[in-house]
């Protein structure tokens, strides 16, 4: 064997070379073997000189006619040149001689695919699929998987990896797979089955323990799913995509502890990312731990600095401490991003309305009816900021524009009579406030929140008194 045997190769292709060239130029007694002519092929293919390699592919076939490898060689390089008709003739010759090569239907799928006839390429390999076995018959069904997948034929999709799995249930690229096509096609129930069999059969399989619990939690089982995800982790502990989506089962159940535990062990295996801070900020904040929550929220902040909502949830947790100031500087953070975000604008009404500048809440509040005119909060706040600041004429006109746009809430009509009420109408006031009753008499709360001294008044008490007696008979 030779000591330097790069140098050895590089000699043997050079001579090659030379022979290629002299059976080129017509030199007699030039003959190259079938295996050196495929070496040549390689070494332009290599070099991405696949005109070169085509060239020498037709040589080779005019060599050897009957050689099934060579016509694939050719069709194959046919294919990437995208003479896409050229290769399937090539192919229908090599199917004459050997019909028994895995790569002769990939190959004609390919060309099928390139000329956008998806149909023809699943008919290719559906009519051949059966006349194989072993690992032939599981490459031919992840290139049917492809091919459905390219003219969106999902449900086919996830039968052939159904079927890979039947066969062999340790696969891991169809396990991946199969994981993500179960949750697509909401094929659940089948998922569940498959899975129970292969844990059956191989109880130390990771991959199928987290399919099953994917399974499950797809169709919102969130207990059976962190059990089978205890499996997962228990097989490998440092199976970080498991540990993620126990901590979204945990979150859905409400269980914010016990998806912070597991949230945080994502976190020490995975690089950091800013959903799962996110998340647990989101937990913490359930649990009323708004320091904690600001605290995780502004980590995910610092890693993707695009998110507006992020600055919006850290304004949230300074406003449930009334901290209306520092939650007016994330607000306007996130409004910096989107200008007229209605939820945005009305926190940002909120934090001003508690801190006296009734002007600019207003303006804030406007932002928000007049890009979602049909939410009630909108409306409710400014009418509420309006009546505030005493703008009673206008507050009047506004619920009149308010119930109107959300086709005659009933809220609108007490918001009315507590209006005219302030305005010394109390005729018309006392109307707005039976007619209130009549539709929806508890949302009098309304206006007692408004103005609890209503309740000093003889007239608004008769009222509230003779809907009480009708309400008892």
């Amino acid at each position: 064997m030779s000591k330097y045997p790069y140098r050895q190769d590089r000699d043997e292709l050079k001579e090659l070379l030379q022979q290629y060239d002299n059976l080129k130029s017509g030199k007699p007694n030039s003959f190259i073997e079938e295996d050196s002519f495929e070496r040549l092929i390689d070494h332009f293919d290599e070099k991405e000189q696949l005109s070169q390699a085509l060239e020498v592919s037709e040589y080779a076939v005019s060599q050897y006619p009957y050689s099934s490898t060579l016509l694939l060689r050719k069709a194959d390089l046919l294919i990437a040149l995208r003479h896409y008709k050229e290769a399937l003739y090539i192919l229908d010759q090599a199917e004459l001689l050997d019909g028994k090569d895995t790569d002769l239907y990939i190959l004609k799928t390919d060309a099928y695919l390139a000329l956008d006839q998806q149909e023809k390429a699943a008919a290719v390999l559906e009519a051949v699929i059966d006349d194989f076995d072993g690992e032939e018959k599981i490459d031919l069904l992840f290139e049917l998987a492809d091919v459905y997948d390219d003219y969106e034929n999902f449900e086919k999709v996830f039968d052939c990896l159904k079927m890979i799995l039947e066969q062999e249930p340790n696969n891991e690229e169809a396990l991946y797979k199969i994981c993500f096509w179960t949750d697509f096609t909401g094929r659940n129930e089948e998922g569940i089955r498959l899975h129970q069999r292969i844990i059956e059969e191989f109880p130390f399989n990771e991959l199928a323990w987290f399919n099953l619990a994917a399974a499950y939690q797809g169709l919102k089982l969130y207990e059976k799913a962190i059990d089978a995800y205890h499996y997962a982790v228990a097989i490998d502990d440092k199976f970080d995509y498991a540990w993620r989506n126990m901590g979204d089962a945990f979150l859905r159940l409400r269980k914010y502890k016990e998806a912070i535990e597991v949230l945080e062990k994502v976190l020490e295996l995975a690089r950091p990312e800013d959903v799962i801070y996110e998340a647990i900020g989101h937990c913490y904040d359930k649990m009323g731990n708004f320091a904690q929550a600001r605290f995780n929220y502004k980590k995910a902040a610092h890693l993707n600095h695009n998110d507006s909502q992020l600055h919006y949830k850290i304004a949230c947790t300074y406003m449930n401490e009334s901290n209306w100031s520092s939650a007016v500087k994330n607000l306007e953070i996130a409004l910096r991003a989107h200008r007229l975000q209605p939820e945005y604008n009305l926190a940002l009404g909120q934090c001003f309305m508690e801190m006296g500048k009734l002007d600019d809440a207003i303006t804030y509040f406007g932002n928000v009816v007049r890009v979602r005119p049909k939410n009630l909060n909108g409306w409710t706040e400014l009418l509420k900021c309006l009546y505030k600041a005493g703008l009673l004429e206008e507050a009047l006109e506004y619920a009149g524009f308010a119930y109107d746009q959300t086709d005659g809430k009933t809220i609108f009509i007490f918001y009315k009579s507590a209006i005219l009420f302030a305005m010394g109408k109390s005729k018309e006031a006392l109307l707005q406030l039976e007619n209130g009753m009549q539709r929806s008499p508890k949302l009098i709360k309304k206006i007692i929140e408004l103005n609890p001294s209503i309740l000093q008044s003889q007239q608004v008490v008769d009222v509230l008194a003779r809907f009480k007696k009708k309400r008892s008979h």
